[in-house]
């Protein structure tokens, strides 16, 4: 059974600070330019911002919410936050002003501390709604001449000028391992966000968990690149204090859209990353081959196969076959160290995929150029790791073994239960939705259905996402949009069929392939809608479907489409923080096209 000496998320950072001092611990570009602060940098206001808080009324226990994308000022939120015992209240950027005033109302978030004008706006023009929210502290300066409204850099006068300075120490002394540290509300594909309460114990478990199932990865100077969402329990624990824990320096994306090209920058050795990101990659790649001339792209295509062949060898830990093996070398030589280098991956240790499943043909392409790709399993009730792909135990098409201290077993239903020290203390002011989420003996209810082969972790579906059809058939969407996304003229795919007579499905087309495509048969058009209606490219997609359609067994094959001329986006409400389909949402949108599929 794991132990460790902290009992706090602060003592975890300090002891770290202590021994690194004025080693880079955070970064961010501005003004084109990595700008670094060190652990003494953040150690400092850290303090003087956890003294504002005290200074400003917050209590043990107390919450204080914190709305903004990844930058340093988060961490130093959180830290300041954690470290006078608070409890913090992530939201995502992304929230929308009413969900702000829900998550804000049901936390009872005394303080929050926002990022810039536009997320400010959105919490300003509903604070008369929220009588316990007593101040805003900013991040960048904005128009505001509300005296209850503070600049982070006057806050952290505040706390250096408060007298009773050891009254910080004492606060962090007195943490215990089951004190709540944080309520992540779920981003939720169904119905109203639930505060999920998780413990110090929780994470420290977690990130404790995660290095014994990677020993001696991490290295002292190791970069990583942070993209998702620190409201997200996989980058808070994986992309921050794991990293915090290991001493590598985080490095915080522009965007999500910029990520390819700030890797290229920092040539990052860690990263955690949803499947979006690699399908992307590999759709990029791709396209920019299929331009390429004759002889490149026979070369790239035997280079991949080489790679293809030696990847079970590879994470298998046995030697190539002496077949095998100058192939490999002269692919590598010729492409495939080249296309790491390209994608600012020739560093890369490991990348870690969580969040939703990873089609398997894609992670082998990246195991096949050489980069790592670990899949993992986990819920933001359980902080999130339960199992994770490793060099020592590794099986494509599987999320892995259960991690140290963890316990899964399959229900009668198929729905996977998991026991350990990282499952959450339960849902914030949900009695009732705690008691439905835990078993008699304690397993918590994942509302995934999965099987264990070997010991790793299958993943097959979601429990609320299996379709069932008129004809009573049980149908996994997962499966076949996966099989329709292994087209590189496929960028999204969503399985429609519940309580229906047969499947239908809505494609977003990569519309970047596709136009080039069309341009070859001569097929002009001034928008994506004009190009999706245009006979051949209709007829062209009809071959697809078909073709994927014969991979599965009559009652699963798609019978009618629909091609949408926009993607599923995160601003346009398809899509949660995490890029997982929001199905209730895309039903609601699409729900003519969706009854004419059946008419």
């Amino acid at each position: 059974m794991l132990t460790f000496p902290e009992k706090s998320v602060p003592e975890l950072f300090f002891a770290k600070a202590r021994e690194k001092g004025d080693k880079p611990f955070l970064a961010r570009k501005t003004d084109g330019e990595w700008k670094y602060l060190s652990y003494t940098e953040v150690t400092g206001r850290v303090r003087n911002l956890g003294l504002a808080l005290i200074s400003m009324g917050i209590n043990p226990q107390d919450k204080v919410a914190i709305f903004s994308p990844n930058r340093p000022e988060w961490v130093i939120s959180d830290l300041a936050a954690l470290s006078v015992g608070a409890v913090d209240v992530p939201i995502y950027a992304t929230n929308s002003a009413q969900e702000c005033e829900y998550i804000l109302s049901h936390s009872e978030s005394r303080i929050c501390l926002v990022s810039n004008q536009e997320l400010f706006d959105r919490v300003y023009s509903v604070k008369k709604n929220l009588p316990l929210l007593k101040k805003i502290i900013i991040f960048d300066r904005v128009n505001s001449a509300d005296p209850d409204v503070l600049y982070i850099e006057d806050a952290y006068k505040i706390g250096e000028a408060y007298k009773a300075k050891q009254e910080f120490d004492e606060r962090m002394a007195k943490i215990a391992l089951e004190d709540t540290a944080t309520l992540i509300y779920t981003s939720g594909t169904t119905g109203p966000p639930k505060g999920v309460m998780l413990t110090h114990r929780n994470f420290l478990s977690n990130v404790y968990q995660a290095i014994d199932s990677h020993p001696g990865i991490f290295e002292d100077g190791d970069r990583s690149i942070s993209f998702l969402p620190l409201s997200h329990s996989l980058e808070r624990t994986a992309g921050y204090y794991l990293l915090m824990k290991a001493g590598t320096v985080i490095h915080y994306a522009e965007s999500i859209q910029t990520v390819v090209d700030n890797m290229k920058e920092i040539k990052p050795h860690f990263v955690v990353s949803v499947p979006r990101l690699f399908e992307k990659i590999h759709a990029g790649i791709i396209e920019k081959v299929e331009k390429a001339p004759p002889l490149k792209k026979k070369l790239f295509y035997w280079a991949i196969s080489v790679g293809d062949k030696a990847v079970d060898y590879i994470v298998s830990g046995r030697p190539l076959p002496l077949t095998l093996l100058p192939q490999y070398m002269l692919a590598r030589r010729l492409v495939l160290d080249k296309l790491k280098a390209a994608i600012g991956c020739e560093n890369i240790k490991v990348f870690v995929s969580g969040g939703a499943p990873l089609a398997q043909d894609i992670c082998r392409f990246f195991h096949a150029i050489g980069v790592t790709v670990h899949e993992g399993f986990g819920l933001t009730e359980t902080t999130p790791i339960t199992n994770v792909n490793t060099f020592r135990d590794f099986m494509f098409g599987t999320v892995g073994k259960p991690v140290i201290d963890t316990e899964i077993k399959i229900a009668e239903d198929g729905e996977i239960l998991i026991k350990g020290p990282q499952v959450m203390k339960g849902y914030y002011k949900n009695e009732e939705a705690t008691r439905e989420v835990f078993t008699e003996d304690g397993f918590f209810k994942t509302g995934d259905i999965g099987e264990i082969i070997d010991g790793f972790l299958k993943i097959t579906d979601r429990k609320k996402n299996i379709i069932i059809t008129a004809g009573g058939k049980n149908i996994t969407p997962a499966n076949i949009e996966f099989a329709m996304l292994s087209s590189r003229f496929i960028s999204q795919a969503m399985v429609i069929g519940d309580r229906r007579p047969y499947l239908t499905m809505l494609l977003v087309p990569n519309f970047e392939a596709l136009r080039v495509w069309a341009q070859e048969r001569g097929i002009r058009a001034d928008s994506n809608r004009e190009l999706i209606e245009n006979e051949q490219v209709v007829k062209f997609y009809e071959k697809i479907v078909e073709d994927t359609n014969q991979r599965f067994a009559q009652v699963e094959r798609i019978k009618r489409f629909t091609l949408l001329p926009e993607e599923f986006t995160q601003a346009t409400g398809e899509l949660t923080p995490t890029l997982k389909l929001k199905r209730k949402e895309v039903l609601k949108k699409y729900s003519d096209i969706v009854e004419a599929m059946y008419r």
